[in-house]
């Protein structure tokens, strides 16, 4: 906080009672920067984050689902119309808590582009004030990264409603 951090994703506080204490004490701690806590699009995690970043000044539920098809038929055994569902679902469940919700769509370096670009539209109109594209596994290159979020600010009707961020390997 001391050092200008705009942003501290303290922890995944459904994962163990000392991450949760964790993400708490640092929501107590930080005065400026903005407190993130990781969960599952999972209505119990995003509680639980929810209770942990109580006292936090800026507080930033950070929810999210797989999004590649590897991930939909062989992590979620479910379709992208069902993972789209459950990620609005999560927004709107996050929103009912905190106003900055950051959505994850876990392994976006290998998702299709056009169904990466319907999620992302529509947890944007669910209320997600971040989206984040996580090359989970480490598949892309950088300008390949570029050119994913190329297509998704060129194709995304309401992309300049939220900020899209990365997490690369």
């Amino acid at each position: 906080d001391r050092l200008g951090v705009d942003v501290i994703e303290a922890g995944l506080p459904v994962s163990s009672p000392g991450d949760f204490r964790s993400v708490e004490a640092v929501a107590l701690a930080v005065e400026n920067a903005t407190v993130c806590g990781l969960t599952r699009a999972i209505k119990n995690d995003i509680e639980v984050a929810a209770q942990a970043l109580k006292k936090a000044r800026r507080p930033r539920i950070h929810t999210g689902i797989g999004a590649s098809d590897i991930h939909i038929k062989y992590k979620f055994n479910s379709s992208r119309d069902e993972i789209l569902a459950r990620g609005v679902e999560a927004v709107k469940y996050a929103r009912q808590f905190v106003e900055d919700v950051e959505f994850y769509a876990e392994d976006a370096g290998r998702a299709d582009l056009e169904f990466l670009a319907r999620l992302t539209e529509a947890v944007i109109a669910a209320g997600a004030t971040v989206v984040n594209l996580p090359d989970t596994t480490g598949y892309v290159l950088p300008h390949q990264m570029y050119d994913r979020i190329d297509y998704l600010m060129n194709h995304v009707p309401n992309v300049d409603k939220a900020i899209l961020s990365m997490h690369n390997h």
